[in-house]
């Protein structure tokens, strides 16, 4: 290390640091910068807090010196350069502590960013990592097992990019990566300032912890992008605020696993488990609080075919609990079977005194708006223990023509409440997708509204009576009240088509199951109203392309609370179809008056009157 007692960099010039060095005092002029040699990075700390350094450019990913005096305990670490690539960008990470399977790479750390206990590869505990300055890690692991302890981070400026993870307070990355984060305390304020991401087949184990993150304030010269080199805010078209601009975690690349077990995890926009840009990972969450503090966001994405194990966790969001493009997500307790199953599965590693003192608890969700939400792909959802889903509207927004399947099983007592009354809303997709090649994300969504000039063309050779690639609720041992609607077709230009199937195990449902026509509340959306995006008005009708199809098993009973359109119907031998009380329901197959006859199926364009 050089020792120097002060360092002036002039107006407009550029003064390279070829070694670590300590001053009492820095001034850097306007316009003044300061670098390493090729192949390495600098960084500035003062008092032991990480700081002095912002974007060049908005779109770039190399950092400048910001002008100004810095007193104190001045240090200009210089440390090799962690370059990392995602797609086309290769981004210059700079982070406190470096590990691999060697132990700490003191060339690729920055120790002097660490307050408390000096970290040694056997003790990495009790100590503190402080950032405000823009786009420096906290920790990056790069192979190795690893447990951290009683680990503070905070960090106030911007990140760059939470796919690559330039920003991150942790990330760890590669199959041979096991990561432990127990008892550790994470904030984060700023742009895409992501808490932890876990990628590229590495194994990351979140307890006892707690991570915030806070949304920052978008570059003025940001360009709102789906383009996943440059985007920093969530997509609009998601139905979410489009200048809500943090994720709280990330699970990215292939194979890659995350757990939170007895920790909070908060982000107040755009998202807090995020799966995404990847294949293949696991998500799991046991006795959590999983929280949007904003007005919108989700609790958890999943994208890639990943499985989510939520389990004994309370989900407080604003808009979703979960989007779904192409998942198998779980909802269940916490009970000892569940998670022992994990712990061997995933594997979480957790001791048989760890596992004894999770309790027990059902999983909670309360959504300002959706429950689980599905855009343009298939995914399945199973609800089991005494899952609980309390919505301002439709529990499940089936946004897709591709099959989807939900099962929810109530023999624990598991409950659906949506306050509008709709437990399963099947529509096309109303995504309107980004403008145009420069992927700037300001498309608008326009309403065909067919409704006021003609109806959906019909295909004649699809089957209105076919289960395959349908949207299908499974409810099993459950009591339920609610509506279940499937307007496929009539908010979209082109011929859209598929089926909605209610099965009905056991159960009994009150409420309307039917084929409808729909129209948005508006007749454009854009990003303005992006609110806009999955609400319809149903009115029940003949199905065009959009059939519905109830099967009633196992002693089983639908009460039909208003008229319902149907293209098969199957009431097996042990149970019944009737009509709230003072009431009696009617029935027609192709305009000829029936009489509904338990062990019976019917096909055609039914009819189901409330009188």
């Amino acid at each position: 290390m050089v020792y120097s007692n002060s360092l002036t960099v002039t107006e407009n010039t550029t003064v390279t640091i070829s070694e670590t060095t300590s001053l009492s005092e820095l001034i850097i002029e306007s316009g003044g910068n300061l670098d390493a040699p090729t192949g390495y990075s600098l960084t500035l700390t003062v008092d032991g807090v990480e700081t002095g350094q912002e974007l060049e450019t908005t779109n770039g990913v190399d950092t400048v010196f910001v002008s100004g005096t810095y007193s104190g305990d001045i240090v200009l670490t210089v440390t090799t350069t962690n370059s990392l690539t995602f797609n086309s960008l290769t981004y210059p990470l700079r982070e406190a502590l470096y590990l691999d399977a060697a132990g700490i790479e003191e060339d690729l750390s920055v120790l002097h960013a660490i307050s408390g206990k000096t970290p040694t590869v056997t003790s990495l505990k009790d100590f503190s990592i402080t950032s405000t300055g823009m786009d420096f890690n906290g920790i990056f692991v790069a192979g190795g097992n690893y447990t951290i302890n009683a680990v503070k981070i905070s960090m106030d400026g911007d990140g760059r990019n939470d796919m690559a993870g330039y920003g991150t307070a942790v990330l760890a990355t590669g199959t041979d990566t096991t990561l432990v984060l127990d008892g550790v305390d994470i904030s984060t304020h700023g742009v895409v300032r992501t808490g932890v991401i876990a990628n590229n087949g590495s194994n990351v184990i979140v307890k006892n912890s707690s991570i915030n993150t806070k949304q920052g304030t978008l570059p003025s010269d940001y360009v709102q992008t789906v383009d996943q080199n440059y985007m920093r805010s969530v997509p609009w078209m998601l139905g979410i605020n489009g200048y809500d601009n943090v994720r709280a975690t990330n699970l990215l690349g292939t194979d890659s696993k995350a757990a939170y077990i007895n920790s909070s995890i908060t982000s107040d926009g755009w998202g807090v488990l995020s799966v995404d840009s990847g294949s293949n990972g696991t998500l799991t969450v046991i006795n959590s609080t999983i929280s949007t503090s904003g007005n919108d966001g989700y609790g958890t994405y999943a994208i890639g075919n990943p499985y989510e194990y939520l389990y004994g966790s309370t989900f407080n969001v604003g808009t979703y609990a979960t989007i779904n493009t192409g998942g198998y997500i779980y909802y269940d307790d916490s009970s000892a079977a569940n998670v022992a199953a994990l712990n061997t599965s995933v594997p979480l590693g957790l001791t048989a005194k760890e596992l004894a003192a999770i309790h027990q608890q059902p999983t909670i969700v309360n959504s300002d708006r959706f429950g689980v939400m599905w855009h343009g792909s298939s995914g399945t959802v199973n609800i089991a223990g005494a899952t609980e889903f309390n919505t301002a509207e439709a529990t499940f927004l089936a946004k897709t023509t591709e099959a989807i399947t939900i099962t929810i099983d109530g023999s624990a007592g598991a409950q659906i409440n949506p306050d509008n009354g709709i437990i399963l809303q099947v529509m096309d997709d109303d995504d309107p997708g980004p403008s145009g090649n420069t992927q700037s994300n300001t498309a608008t969504y326009t309403d065909p509204y067919y409704g006021t000039t003609n109806v959906p063309t019909a295909d004649t050779s699809f089957d209105l009576t076919s289960t395959t690639d349908a949207a299908t609720l499974n409810l099993n041992n459950i009591t339920l009240t609610g509506d279940c609607y499937n307007a496929i077709g009539w908010t979209s230009s082109s011929v859209t088509k598929q089926n909605m199937v209610v099965t009905l195990n056991n159960s009994n449902l009150t409420g309307v199951v039917s084929s409808t026509e729909a129209h948005h509340r508006v007749a454009s959306i854009s990003s303005s109203e992006y609110a806009e995006l999955g609400e319809v008005t149903n009115t029940p009708r003949a199905a065009i392309n959009n059939g519905a199809i109830v099967v009633l098993n196992s002693d089983s009973k639908w009460t039909v609370t208003a008229t319902s359109y149907l293209t098969s119907l199957t009431v097996d031998s042990t149970s019944t179809i009737t009509a709230p009380e003072g009431c009696s329901v009617s029935m027609t197959v192709n305009g000829t008056t029936m009489s509904i006859i338990a062990g019976t199926t019917y096909t055609g364009a039914i009819i189901l009157t409330v009188n």
